[in-house]
């Protein structure tokens, strides 16, 4: 397996796995540096990290990062749903109903509310 290298040396195999690379720049980055890092920092690494991958690496990783982040921002607007929701009398059985369907919409009170 083929691996690239940040500027402290070191190495992060070329896998697909996306949270190698982040936590590997953050350990070698922000926690070696106890936090003392900048934008600027974290910025000119990723760029030392894309510019040793092919077309073909930058693509997966960049797949991968889509991917992820959307993840996370769904997680995130369903979080700030949940504690909207959670002053409000919504039964088990309607969250349930919302998170195996994956709807954008809980009733509550039989009121329906989107977020």
């Amino acid at each position: 397996m083929r691996t690239i290298k940040i500027s402290t040396g070191a190495e992060i195999p070329l896998d697909g796995d996306i949270l190698t690379v982040m936590e590997t720049l953050y350990h070698e980055i922000t926690a070696r540096r106890e936090l003392e890092r900048s934008f600027e920092d974290i910025v000119r690494e990723i760029r030392l990290l894309i510019d040793q991958m092919t077309e073909e690496e930058r693509r997966a990783y960049l797949q991968e990062s889509l991917f992820l982040n959307t993840v996370t921002y769904e997680n995130e607007r369903l979080g700030a749903y949940m504690r909207k929701l959670a002053g409000k009398d919504c039964s088990a059985d309607n969250l349930a109903k919302f998170l195996r369907v994956g709807a954008r919409r809980c009733s509550a009170a039989g009121n329906t509310e989107q977020f």
